[in-house]
């Protein structure tokens, strides 16, 4: 593995901690600054927000520079963003720091994905990619609970204190380890943007929406489902986690290795496997082994699509990748923010907290569909569509 590569997943590990041990910390930062729940909530939804927007926002005004630099710059908003989250006197000055943070983790990973695929050969690149996204998922396997006993123990400052000091690390990582490439490298903001004219582009973007809407209907509501529905105690919740982190690691690594070996056929494989999953989640659900097992085997269907959907829309994307690569991190998070508005929806007309495994099954489903209409579309099947002034 080139060393860069680790350079890059540590500082995917610190994006991926700080986006998700917030969830963890919510009772003590509503407490500080005396705010209900609901709205240290919003906390998760303004990061959300940071990333949709900063995602194409960044990679845009970032096109005419070097990746390096791109990647330096954003380590450096990043940890600008937690500093201030973890010095801030009040509430609203706590979500300033936590849009800046985010205003760097879709820049982050789509032009990291880039640079992460030119350092390998063709024949490894998705496997490369994964490697950096093992730092996201790492994240919520040891990242999140030790942030949250962190916050817990020595006050939630503390934890965004040590998130700034993994943006550190992985800064300097970026500085000395990731290749120094030419500024002149970039294909330029006019070129980046005529990506968004090929219907592929966009049919890969709505596969990783669909996908992982499919994914965050469920687990949005897992800690409900464990203790309401399975039986488990409130404190058993955070080992679950653990294990569902686990089957992350493992599925994201695999996911990584099939797409290098059959790109297409990896996704109708991996989306097939996530709807059946959630499908059987609705029944093992009911008792403490089965939902157990079935948590991890959810954890591990859910980021094995990581990779191949991000390598899918940087090959569709050839020769300007680095913006649509950043609009698939966008992609995520607005897919994450459906599923768990429409997974809620069921739980809010009574239909069960195991319900919105329903919602999840049917919309991993219709990202496979789309898959399928793109792979058509590759095999020529159906007459290439490419939005109105494409060239």
């Amino acid at each position: 593995m080139p060393a860069a590569l680790l350079a890059l997943a540590i500082g995917a590990f610190g994006i991926g901690t700080t986006e998700f041990v917030i969830m963890g910390l919510l009772p003590e930062v509503a407490t500080d600054f005396g705010v209900s729940i609901p709205s240290a909530g919003l906390l998760i939804s303004g990061y959300a927000l940071g990333v949709v927007v900063g995602a194409p926002l960044l990679t845009a005004i970032g096109s005419k520079v070097s990746r390096k630099t791109v990647l330096i710059a954003l380590m450096g908003v990043f940890i600008a963003g937690n500093l201030v989250s973890a010095v801030a006197p009040s509430y609203g000055v706590l979500m300033t720091g936590r849009i800046v943070a985010a205003l760097s983790h879709g820049a982050f990973f789509g032009v990291g994905s880039v640079v992460a695929a030119s350092l390998v050969p063709k024949a490894k690149q998705a496997s490369a990619i994964a490697l950096m996204f093992t730092g996201l998922t790492v994240a919520n396997v040891l990242g999140v609970p030790g942030g949250t006993a962190l916050g817990q123990q020595l006050g939630w400052r503390s934890t965004f204190w040590a998130v700034t000091a993994l943006g550190v690390i992985g800064l300097l990582g970026i500085v000395f380890l990731v290749p120094r490439q030419n500024t002149a490298e970039g294909p330029g903001l006019r070129s980046e943007l005529a990506v968004f004219k090929s219907l592929q582009v966009w049919l890969a973007l709505a596969m990783t929406a669909l996908g992982f809407a499919g994914v965050f209907a469920s687990f949005t509501y897992i800690a409900p489902m464990m203790t309401e529905v399975a039986g488990f105690s409130a404190g058993a919740v955070t080992w679950l986690l653990v294990l569902f982190g686990g089957g992350l690691v493992v599925g994201n690594l695999l996911g990584g290795r099939a797409a290098d070996r059959s790109l297409m056929p990896s996704l109708y494989l991996i989306l097939t496997l996530l709807a059946a999953v959630l499908v059987v989640f609705v029944f093992t659900a009911h008792a403490k082994l089965p939902s157990a097992v079935t948590i991890a085997l959810f954890g591990a269907a859910g980021f094995a699509t990581v990779a191949p959907l991000q390598k899918r829309v940087m090959d569709k994307a050839k020769g300007a990748p680095a913006l649509a690569s950043a609009a698939n991190i966008a992609a995520f998070n607005l897919g994450n923010a459906a599923g768990a508005y429409l997974g809620g929806l069921t739980i809010e007309h009574g239909l069960g907290y195991t319900a919105p495994n329903w919602v999840g099954a049917a919309l991993a489903v219709a990202g496979l569909l789309v898959a399928v209409l793109s792979g058509v579309l590759d095999r020529g099947r159906v007459p290439a569509l490419v939005l109105e002034g494409s060239h």
